[in-house]
């Protein structure tokens, strides 16, 4: 199949996959092997940048004024040397706060999540299975009462240490920060849109993590490359807008079915594999 039509394909994987509770990385690893995708650019440093690089720009259209909002806060935060009452004060350092797990272990372990369970995908279909769990032990128990404005810093440290999570395949930044949200008492809507601003800045980060192994692209990368990014960027603004407008009046639950069906998948596609 054409590299450009692969890359179209991942790239939309990338965007609905890294805001809805299902897991990026797990479809990222999993689908091309199942359609017998091979080309050393799907896994390249080059495309999953830009990959990254979609994701993030996603978030900045959708988000900007929040965004926006949220960083003059914190520079007037620490320009005055308080935070005071201001609810975004305080939210822009919750977010923050989140960032250091992630990023900690991601600068540390890396390598190892980017290539270990490539080769052991039975574990990606046990982590979905482990994410799917999570979520519905989040709604089982969530109080769901609670709004942004009521976040504590305790809330904060609890989702950004459950980020550190979704460098598991399977697990899912989006899916394991919601259900950590859930279990803080965050209204599924709160949850979903926390979940998204704390990711601004982890997905970026890891964007300019990752761009250290860039090397150059061939002519016949550069058309691929830009497919794979705008196909990211539109799938995300797509899945960001449903799935806050979902999370208003209903539960998580197709996803954790979805889930439970993927991990299934991938589990019977690792045993139909010659050994």
């Amino acid at each position: 199949m054409d590299l450009t039509i692969q890359a179209l394909v991942i790239g939309v994987l990338q965007g609905l996959t890294e805001f809805l509770p299902v897991s990026s990385s797990a479809h990222l690893i999993v689908v091309p092997r199942m359609l017998g995708w091979n080309d050393p650019f799907l896994n390249s440093a080059e495309f999953d940048v830009m990959l990254h690089a979609g994701t993030l720009v996603a978030l900045l259209l959708y988000f900007w004024q929040d965004l926006w909002r949220l960083l003059r806060a914190w520079v007037a935060s620490i320009a005055e040397r308080r935070i005071g009452t201001d609810p975004d004060r305080r939210l822009s350092w919750l977010v923050l706060i989140t960032v250091i797990p992630g990023a900690a272990l991601g600068a540390f372990g890396e390598s190892f999540f980017d290539t270990y369970f490539r080769d052991h995908l039975i574990l990606v279909g046990v982590f979905l299975a482990i994410g799917a769990a999570l979520l519905w032990l989040a709604e089982r128990y969530s109080r769901a009462d609670r709004g942004l404005e009521h976040m504590r810093v305790t809330d904060a440290v609890t989702i950004g240490v459950a980020q550190a999570g979704a460098l598991f395949p399977g697990i899912s930044r989006s899916g394991i920060t919601i259900a950590a949200g859930l279990a803080s008492g965050l209204t599924r809507e709160a949850a979903a849109r926390f979940s998204f601003l704390m990711g601004t800045p982890i997905i970026a980060g890891a964007a300019l993590f990752k761009a250290r192994d860039l090397g150059s692209l061939t002519g016949t990368e550069v058309g691929p490359l830009a497919v794979g990014m705008i196909a990211a960027v539109i799938s995300g603004l797509l899945a960001i807008r449903f799935l806050l407008a979902y999370l208003r009046r209903h539960a998580t639950t197709p996803f954790i079915v979805y889930r439970l069906l993927a991990a299934a998948a991938v589990v019977v596609f690792v045993l139909s594999l010659p050994r």
